[in-house]
């Protein structure tokens, strides 16, 4: 009986590649008390890898909280095995606004001792007893009343790229943190207000609510399955948006688009941006906003100091992480000295740019058009040492051929091959059928396809 993964991500990448399967990424939570957290856990993940589904999930014995991508045709079928529980009978399924096969490429089900840290000890604290569930149009309407205060309880670094206009933003790295920060700002307006209440899928704000109903707080609200649900609900209903920029999201996209607004700066240079990108030094992996100049600049360093790092032998690399207790400023998320342009706390809701809208006739950058041919696509990345693998399938490469890199998450990068290498010899020509390897200053995923620019 099968109770954990046997594939690597590449691997389970490669295979999602072969079959050609549209997935479709989704979140769901549920509050319910779980009498055994350890058997619930492992029948989910019997029944969830017979149907190929990823995803990371919590369970504890106050409920399930859920982040999965899940094979379009096995969509029902994994319903089912969430009603086949009293609590989870027409449970609500946020599906993304944006799909990516790659979303998540290991199933993971982990016993928790609560779904969302929230720091209480509290016994008497019911976390079922929850404020009133508001629709899009629902809370649109209470937002034109001028007793409504609304507050976003997520953290600094998704509030930064997207939020609701005049919301609360707290200035803070955890929901726990949160929860008494807005209950000391609030406690003069517990009897005349409608506090209203956000956050990404609805499960933090759905705890929130009923903490500041056992704080005394008489008019509480949420926003029914958070930005994800509201943001289909107001595609479906043709509504104008409320929120502005984008949602931060836990899988590799890092975000999902609800408007073309561009609200947050590239922490590095100060142009308008709002993409997240992970410090490429190991030992730092530092959450920042980064625009793609930049990115190609510092390599997708967040500083100097880790550009030199990366380029430093692995031993050494590792040397210097051994001892350092970094754990705090990886997970702060953004909160760094070296990020010059970095905003938090108080925020405004006005655009510095909009998305700029791509020809999607063209493959390329609208701004050209560039004359390629297919050669071969991606089969690995060693991350450690920068290296991409790829199977050359189409026609030769030579050493001064212009290529291009392609994917939805790559992008287009182009580059000119300099050195390259088949069955581990430095080679002049790489030839239909080679596995050729090469030292690139970005990251290529399995999705991704090379080509020979001609001309």
């Amino acid at each position: 009986m099968q109770l954990y993964n046997t594939l690597s991500a590449e691997e389970r990448a490669k295979l999602i590649d072969e079959a050609g399967q549209q997935r479709l990424t989704l979140s769901f939570y549920a509050y319910a008390k779980i009498e055994d957290p350890k058997q619930f856990r492992d029948n989910l993940f019997i029944a969830w890898n017979k149907l190929d589904a990823l995803g990371r999930t919590y369970v504890a014995k106050e409920g399930i909280n859920a982040q999965m991508s899940v094979p379009a045709e096995n969509f029902e079928a994994f319903r089912e095995t969430l009603e086949a529980y009293d609590f989870m009978k027409n449970i609500r399924l946020n599906v993304a606004v944006e799909q990516d096969d790659h979303s998540f490429l290991k199933l993971t089900v982990k016993v928790r001792d609560k779904i969302v840290a929230d720091g209480l000890n509290d016994e008497t604290f019911d976390v079922t007893n929850i404020g009133i569930h508001l629709k899009a149009k629902e809370f649109h309407e209470i937002l034109e009343d001028p007793n409504t205060i609304v507050v976003d309880f997520r953290n600094h670094y998704e509030s930064e790229i997207g939020h609701f206009k005049g919301a609360i933003t707290p200035d803070v790295e955890t929901f726990r943190e949160s929860l008494p920060i807005i209950n000391e700002q609030l406690k003069d307006f517990k009897e005349d207000k409608n506090l209203v209440m956000y956050c990404t899928g609805g499960i933090r704000c759905e705890k929130a609510s009923a903490f500041f109903k056992h704080q005394g707080f008489k008019n509480v609200y949420q926003l029914e399955g958070g930005i994800i649900n509201y943001a289909k609900q107001i595609q479906e209903e043709n509504l104008e948006s409320k929120f502005i920029g984008k949602n931060f999201v836990f899988d590799h996209r890092l975000g999902e688009r609800i408007t073309d607004d561009i609200i947050a700066q590239c922490h590095q240079c100060g142009k308008p941006c709002d993409n997240h990108t992970n410090c490429e030094n190991e030992g730092c992996h530092l959450l920042f906003i980064q625009c793609d100049e930049c990115k190609a600049v510092m390599e997708n360093c967040c500083s100097t100091e880790c550009q030199e790092i990366i380029h430093m032998p692995l031993v050494e690399q590792v040397k210097l992480r051994r001892g350092v207790k970094n754990g705090n400023m990886i997970f702060r998320k953004g909160k760094s000295e070296k990020l010059k342009f970095k905003k938090s706390g108080d925020l405004d809701a006005v655009a510095l740019a909009t998305v700029e809208k791509k020809d999607i006739r063209q493959k390329i950058n609208p701004k050209r058009r560039v004359k390629k041919t297919l050669v071969g696509k991606c089969e690995h990345y060693y991350v450690k040492s920068q290296i991409g693998q790829f199977l050359i399938e189409k026609t030769e490469l030579k050493i001064g051929d212009k290529i291009l890199i392609s994917g939805p998450t790559t992008g287009e990068q182009e580059l000119t091959l300099t050195e390259m290498f088949v069955a581990g010899k430095s080679v002049a020509i790489a030839k239909p059928n080679d596995q050729m390897t090469m030292v690139l200053p970005f990251r290529v995923r399995l999705s991704d396809k090379i080509y020979k620019i001609l001309g």
